[in-house]
């Protein structure tokens, strides 16, 4: 379901939003860039992307392996600042942020600074234990931290019973009732993934939170021009970011035979 505060963002109807998985940032095990390497990189994929009919984009730091919880260190925000910045100069699309893990506030502030119109946060409603160890519920310091530093307009879309994670110990919780926590936490929009990065999303599950949702549904996972038509009706925009991928492999650059054959499957179906 769209409200109004999404589609000042979003300007179209079922929006893809491509993702970018920016090198691996200085400090961390896979390093092998400068900062302004990282930023070349990144620069040309989002032109790659806003060329092939995407019509939003993110970052997110998925090379950074393995990740700290939370606490991702001044080093990332300032590298990342850089990155988002020069991304920021290249295109009008809107822009999105992920900082792994769990990093909010710091996605936040970086947002801020660049210019950003979005942030996916994972954790913001019922903690559950990811790859990273137990990632507790941040939804109340991070939707102050947000008023705090003047960033109201940027919207935060929360992942619900997030891929990569177990949720034993709220496994008593349904999904609906997980995104209506989110909801009443005033999250702006919800996030269903499937099991794993590149794993499609549960159509049935989806359904259900489309059904009941009170604000607006985000597919985070598995999203192919063939699997398209199934949720198509089911969520309000699509976050892609392993099918148009040389080979579908998130690590490779953007393949624009596989990003013209999603847009035009997406462009199919909403006519």
């Amino acid at each position: 379901m769209q409200t109004t505060h999404f589609s000042s963002i979003f300007k179209q109807d079922k929006n893809l939003i491509g993702m970018i998985h920016v090198q691996a940032l200085p400090g961390t095990p896979l390093n092998q860039l400068s900062v302004s390497d990282i930023a070349q990189q990144a620069v040309k994929e989002a032109k790659i992307l806003a060329a092939n009919g995407i019509q939003a984009i993110m970052l997110e730091n998925m090379h950074d392996v393995p990740y700290l919880n939370r606490d991702i260190g001044p080093e990332i925000v300032a590298a990342l600042t850089r990155i988002c910045s020069d991304v920021r100069q290249t295109t009008d699309l809107p822009l999105g942020l992920q900082i792994l893990a769990g990093a909010n506030q710091a996605a936040l502030s970086v947002a801020q600074a660049s210019d950003f119109q979005f942030i996916r946060a994972e954790g913001f409603v019922f903690g559950h234990m990811a790859d990273e160890g137990l990632l507790q519920s941040d939804a109340g310091e991070l939707l102050r931290f947000r008023k705090q530093i003047g960033a109201n307009q940027i919207q935060i879309y929360t992942d619900v019973k997030k891929k990569h994670s177990s949720h034993s110990i709220t496994d008593d919780v349904s999904l609906e009732d997980t995104v209506e926590a989110a909801e009443f936490f005033l999250s702006d929009g919800v996030i269903v993934t499937g099991t794993h990065t590149g794993k499609p999303v549960d159509p049935q599950e989806l359904n259900r939170v489309y059904q009941n949702a009170q604000l607006p549904v985000l597919v985070g996972s598995g999203v192919t021009p063939e699997g398209l038509h199934e949720i198509i009706d089911l969520a309000d925009a699509f976050i892609v970011g392993s099918y148009f991928k040389h080979d579908g492999n998130w690590m490779n650059e953007p393949d624009p035979r596989r990003l013209e054959a999603l847009a035009q499957a997406r462009q199919d179906l909403v006519q």
